[in-house]
């Protein structure tokens, strides 16, 4: 299905095209000078994770007011019904503040 164009369609280029990209890979180079470093075991408790698990619970479409969730500390395992948060705190239905740097894991 390659048709050709008749030749009023054509255009003429008369200038360079500059439109491909340049691409680096340092994939192929010497590895006898890389240093190899030593794995560094990720905290148990990473609180980007957290915080991102929070905010999921926040932004869930069936997220009005309040929701349930379990909550894991170092104390154990709480089922509590939370309503808002704030910079370090989650508040709870009982208007308690459980430390978020405190939690170890959050889930619904």
């Amino acid at each position: 299905m390659n048709k050709e164009l008749p030749k009023m369609y054509q255009n003429k280029i008369s200038k360079k095209l500059n439109n491909m990209e340049e691409v680096y890979s340092t994939l192929y180079e010497d590895r006898s000078s890389n240093i190899v470093k030593e794995k560094t075991s990720i905290p148990k408790s990473n609180n980007y994770t957290i915080e991102q698990k929070i905010y999921n619970i926040f932004n869930s479409k069936d997220y009005i007011y309040k929701v349930d969730v379990y909550i894991e500390t170092d104390e154990g395992t709480f089922q509590k019904r939370i309503i808002g948060k704030n910079k370090d705190n989650l508040i709870t239905m009982d208007n308690e503040y459980i430390p978020i740097s405190k939690i170890k894991d959050i889930y619904r």
